[in-house]
């Protein structure tokens, strides 16, 4: 190798092997946790019990974390580095194994902002019937458009300050960070909220936080040993994400399991919704309200009964 390499170059150029199939092994587990929440989101047909805000922070910040890495010094370095004909390609490709995973949770949010929006429960759907109090289809377009516009502004200002203004890119880079860790922050508050107002798990994947609460905080500790202190904007979002959704996951397994509803769950089906449940059971308690003769009328019922 030769040695007019920079430091990080050199870095590049001998990966090693444990953080490569480490960080290889992240990637399939962030598709495999998202999975079960997209599996349930279409085989309910319906978005019922995900709260429009938890989406509208998660995707934003989703994005703002993904800039962020995009843009970050460290990874325009790398990229530099590949150009370098002394850098082979397996390496490079484990130097950007950090962006990939960054990339492959976004775009896995994302795809649950779409799901959300096309099986949002219709005001006029006999049996996904939206509560007055609660949010409106009209609510999930308008977080749908805020995303992508989000995602439009992001990319355009990046691209600016990458042609106008590279200095400031540092600047630029951590503002991301700060904005998506701020997000990450606060957007399991509104579903935590929406979750202990209707006392129901819904379309909430209870697998997906199984798999993500721990796995958060084995994707931070990587990118930690990746990115270094310097990178806290970029792994200490995690962090936080894994301590609320823990919060989560234990409310949500409590009302699934152990809640004054639970017993109620084997009569019912998992994929009914809670518009569905109401009107089996209207339907149940008015044939039991409904009265029935005590025996078939024949030639010696007399006409006049007691």
């Amino acid at each position: 190798m030769s040695d007019s390499l920079s430091p990080v170059c050199r870095e590049l150029a001998s990966p090693g092997i444990f953080q490569p199939v480490l960080s290889v092994l992240i990637i399939l587990g962030i598709l495999g946790s998202y999975l079960p929440q997209h599996i349930r989101i279409i085989t309910r047909r319906s978005s019922f019990g995900i709260s429009p805000y938890f989406v509208l922070l998660g995707t934003t910040s989703g994005t703002s974390a993904f800039a962020n890495i995009l843009v970050f010094p460290k990874t325009s370095q790398s990229v530099a580095c590949c150009k370098e004909s002394e850098i082979s390609g397996i390496a490079c490709f484990a130097g950007m194994l950090g962006v990939f995973q960054v990339g492959t949770q976004w775009l896995c949010f994302f795809s649950i902002l779409l799901l959300f929006v096309i099986y949002f429960p219709r005001a006029t759907s006999p049996t996904n019937p939206v509560a007055p109090s609660g949010p409106t289809y009209r609510t999930a377009l308008i977080i749908t458009a805020i995303c992508l516009l989000h995602v439009l502004a992001t990319l355009i200002i990046s691209i600016a300050f990458q042609l106008k203004n590279p200095a400031a890119i540092p600047a630029w880079a951590n503002f991301l960070g700060i904005l998506s860790a701020t997000f990450a922050s606060i957007q399991y508050f509104p579903q935590i909220y929406t979750t202990l107002r209707l006392r129901c798990v819904g379309s909430l994947s209870i697998p997906m936080m199984c798999i993500q609460t721990p796995g958060s905080l084995v994707w931070a500790a990587s990118l930690a040993a990746r990115e270094g202190l310097e990178g806290w904007s970029i792994w200490g979002v995690l962090v936080v994400t894994a301590c609320l959704q823990g919060t989560l996951l234990v409310m949500a397994i409590y009302f699934e399991y152990f809640g004054p509803d639970s017993k109620h769950k084997g009569s019912v089906s998992d994929t009914d919704t809670p518009g569905e449940q109401d009107q089996s059971n209207g339907h149940a308690a008015s044939t039991e309200a409904r009265p029935v003769s005590a025996e078939q009328p024949s030639e010696e019922t007399p006409l006049l009964q007691s």
